[in-house]
């Protein structure tokens, strides 16, 4: 039992498909939390092995550099472990599912992970993990229902009812990104998916999306970054995708808001951070969204880029 005084140490860990991000957070018997450690490394892509090493030196390392010099112990137990990971844990096999990092896929991610820190690890999906944290104390504070959505390397989307992760049978709730990009048009290109299929939403709406289709219309390589700049300072092909692009996610919502009908959509991953997308697609999902008016709010993420990783440090 926790004694008066001692706060219990959690660690989160985003495992994305670029980066690890690892934050600490130093929880009181009230739930109240605060930082006190956080680190980001490339993730070692196409690589099982090199990935677990990675996450137990991670964890290995902020727990030494939390407890260096500490002549007493600052928490009440060895630190809770959540981990945000891109795809699902199946229910049926334990193992990763669905996941992009496609390394990942058909491994014990739970288990190997728990051997090497030598303690229970809890895994949920990283859009799961985002929505969960922007629900409890982040920019849909006090929302009924919120879909949070992950438009970064791929295109998540999750769903949290009352402060809940809605999970679903298959472990596959608000995963709107393999859906296929709703009411397109034909100039729309149809670029095959990871997941076998071609024109799905994250084949549109993912950062690594966003460079493909500049790429189609370019033979250019650019980074989401290099195209944004590129739109800013006029260029007509950068501008004329992000024009298309904040058309294909009002359209790509539209048909969430048109089944879940959330409160409140919270935007998470790279691509949250262009700002015209808060005040642009709200002015034209109502094309496609089943009702007179639209009351649905969209808004950006409090914690940013760190949301994923404060959710699974409430896992």
């Amino acid at each position: 039992p926790m004694t008066e005084g001692t706060e219990t140490l959690r660690f989160g860990i985003d495992l994305g498909g670029t980066k690890i991000e690892i934050i600490g957070l130093a929880v009181t018997a009230e739930k109240t939390s605060n930082t006190v450690y956080k680190k980001r490394i490339p993730t070692p892509k196409g690589d099982y092995e090199a990935t677990i090493k990675a996450l137990k030196e991670l964890v290995l390392e902020a727990e030494s550099s939390l407890f260096a010099g500490a002549s007493q112990p600052l928490f009440a137990q060895p630190a809770l472990v959540g981990v945000a990971i891109p795809g699902a844990i199946s229910y049926k096999t334990g193992k990763v599912k669905n996941a992009n990092s496609t390394w990942l896929i058909g491994q014990d991610l739970q288990f190997d992970l728990a051997l090497a820190l030598d303690r229970p690890v809890n895994l949920a999906n990283d859009a799961n993990c985002f929505a969960l944290s922007e629900a409890l104390d982040g920019s849909a504070e006090g929302a009924d229902v919120v879909f949070g959505v992950i438009l970064g390397t791929g295109c998540g989307g999750a769903v949290v009812v009352n402060g809940h992760i809605l999970g679903g049978v298959n472990a596959i709730a608000g995963e709107w990104g393999h859906n296929p990009l709703p009411w397109s048009s034909p100039q729309d290109i149809q670029l095959p998916c990871y997941c076998g299929l071609q024109g799905c939403n994250e084949t549109f709406l993912s950062g690594s999306g966003f460079e493909r289709h500049f790429l189609h219309r370019t033979g250019l390589e650019k980074t989401v970054q290099e195209i944004l700049l590129l739109s800013e300072q006029n260029d007509l092909v950068a501008e004329q995708l992000l024009q298309d692009y904040i058309v294909w996610l009002a359209k790509g919502l539209a048909s969430v808001i048109n089944i879940v009908d959330p409160d409140v959509i919270v935007l998470g991953g790279g691509l949250s951070n262009i700002q015209r997308l808060y005040t642009e697609v709200p002015k034209v999902w109502e094309n496609w969204v089943f009702s007179d008016r639209v009351d649905t709010k969209l808004v950006p993420p409090e914690h940013g880029d760190s949301s994923g990783v404060r959710g699974a440090a409430w896992l």
